[in-house]
């Protein structure tokens, strides 16, 4: 009976989870929720299911981001079989947008004091506004979706509905009030306490208890493909990227054969389309911005009294204003970055093609070209052929006048090795 009673014991042990894994993995997720941001929080969960993880904690800092890549989170999280935490942390931080359906799909969700959830009414993106029609099924669409995760999680439907379609934003301390949020915790070390002997329910049905008393916290960071793509999808890097990629093949058609040029802007133009593919880019701005660059190009060939220039300022200003166009703040271009950007392209043009159009026009320095003009002396008489010196070397020279030795010539023509000169008047 007593064996019985023990196995009985084991199984019910089993059953409930207790204390299956050695550590917890820690994901610190900064910044747009793109996809990216997704495949390292997707690829977090999924090695710490494979590690047998007791949980995984996500420290969550976001203003929002893309409404495919947040339901691709939301749909690994609830389907987990690893417990997931998210932590809006440090604070001074915040989950709005999709960091509020990230946060409310958690196992166990938390906040650190000062920090604030909210704001998730979906944003437009793309060059074509939504119409009035469209605009309500996606909120409602939305609503529906984020009721369902506040339902799973048995959290307030209500703030959830009013985060959506008022753009409701509290503190953590209402989050907790509320019931959208299960804990505040100042700090990591605080939060672990917190967990301990919480029971988490998994999506398959299976209840694990925390032990996290002591548990090691394990920091997965971004890999270096991702951080890289991570920081492309910035709406400033992505803009930067495609002004130094123009420049760079600019040099390369002005100067052919330079190589590097055309080769760096080459990289810049690529990397820059593909942080386009994650952007809300209207390509009229991306032919304004064109259109710009070839008004200060024609500039300095056709006589305009600055009228072109201005065109292509203006142009340039416009462009990069309408570049990315999204109501959301993270997504936009900062005036801080445009204004810097268009006042040194243009500078930039107008002084290259200022530089390269004197050069073309400057009198060869070298060759037979080179002597034309230069100043020498008679060696000998000139009568019509003699000897001269011209820049420190000595010439056969002919002319169809009569010249001294000793007066002083200028050389008026080239034939062969021979200098056509006249005398120097004066």
């Amino acid at each position: 009976m007593k064996k019985v009673f023990c196995l009985l014991l084991v199984v019910l042990a089993f059953g409930a989870g207790l204390a299956g894994g050695k550590h917890i993995l820690l994901l610190e997720a900064e910044g747009i929720i793109n996809p990216p941001m997704a495949g390292y929080i997707v690829r977090g969960i999924e090695k710490a299911e494979r590690e047998g993880a007791l949980a995984l904690i996500i420290q969550l800092d976001t203003p929002g981001g893309l409404m495919d890549s947040m339901r691709r989170i939301v749909k690994k999280i609830l389907g987990a079989e690893v417990p997931v935490i998210v932590y809006v942390a440090p604070s001074g931080s915040r989950a709005a947008s999709a960091g509020v359906f990230i946060t409310m799909a958690a196992h166990v969700a938390a906040m650190a004091p000062g920090t604030n959830i909210g704001a998730a009414h979906p944003v437009e993106l793309g060059e074509k506004k939504m119409d009035e029609t469209m605009l309500k099924k996606v909120v409602n669409d939305t609503v529906a979706y984020i009721k369902t995760i506040a339902r799973e999680r048995k959290r307030n439907e209500k703030w959830a509905e009013k985060a959506v379609r008022e753009s409701s934003s509290i503190t953590a301390r209402e989050a907790l009030k509320l019931h959208v949020i299960d804990l505040v915790a100042p700090s990591l070390e605080e939060l672990l306490k917190e967990l301990d002997g919480r029971k988490i329910r998994l999506g398959s049905g299976r209840t694990v208890v925390l032990r996290t008393e002591g548990i090691q916290v394990v920091r997965l960071k971004m890999s270096f493909r991702d951080k890289l793509l991570h920081t492309l999808s910035n709406p400033m890097i992505a803009y930067i990227l495609l002004m130094l990629g123009i420049y760079g093949l600019f040099f390369e058609l002005s100067n052919p054969g330079a190589i590097f040029p055309g080769v760096v802007g080459g990289i810049c133009l690529i990397l820059a389309f593909f942080a386009f593919q994650m952007l809300p880019i209207n390509y009229a701005g991306i032919a304004l911005i064109i259109l710009g660059i070839i008004l200060l190009i024609m500039e300095v060939k056709i006589t305009s009294y600055g009228l072109l220039s201005i065109g292509g300022i203006i142009s340039l200003l416009l462009g990069s204003l309408m570049l990315i166009e999204s109501p959301a703040q993270y997504l936009r271009l900062s005036l801080s970055v445009v204004v810097p950007m268009v006042l040194v392209s243009a500078g930039f043009f107008l002084f290259a093609l200022t530089m390269v159009i004197r050069a073309h026009r400057r009198r060869p320095q070298t060759g037979q070209e080179g002597l034309l003009g230069e100043r020498g002396k008679a060696l000998t008489d000139i009568a019509p052929e003699g000897t001269v010196e011209v820049l420190g070397e000595i010439w056969r020279a002919f002319s169809d006048q009569q010249i001294k030795a000793g007066e002083a010539v200028e050389v008026v023509g080239v034939e062969g090795l021979r200098l056509k000169v006249r005398r120097e008047e004066g």
